[in-house]
């Protein structure tokens, strides 16, 4: 994990597609202390770093992100208000490279959408 101690990851189960994750974020990580003081909000970099370790983990693979096709932002995460995050990650690996396609929820309200590919690294 990079940055140690944002997220714990509740529970994890393999689909037909990928894997669906549950995480839940650390309020008090001092990564919100700064983004932002007084107004928390999950910065977009972290989520890409969650769901490339996630994916790392569901492949066995080390991935380096190559290319973010569409990246799409639709709610700010809380960590105060929405502490408890659904990642629904589904995953094609391909000639050395994943490609995903992410989406993440809290409760009924989707919050990011994301199709990137990854090269793996050795």
């Amino acid at each position: 994990m990079l940055i140690e101690g944002l997220y714990k990851i509740i529970a994890t189960e393999n689909t037909s597609e990928g894997i669906l994750s549950k995480v839940h974020l650390n309020k008090d990580h001092a990564i919100f202390k700064g983004h932002f003081p007084g107004n928390p909000v999950m910065p977009g970099v972290c989520m890409i770093q969650i769901i490339k370790e996630l994916t790392e983990e569901a492949t066995g693979k080390n991935l380096f992100l190559t290319v973010s096709s569409n990246i799409k932002f639709m709610a700010i995460i809380n960590p105060e208000k929405n502490p408890d995050l659904q990642l629904a990650i589904d995953i094609a690996q391909e000639n050395g490279e994943v490609k995903v396609k992410n989406t993440t929820s809290f409760e009924d309200t989707v919050a990011l959408k994301l199709s990137a590919t990854f090269k793996v690294i050795d």
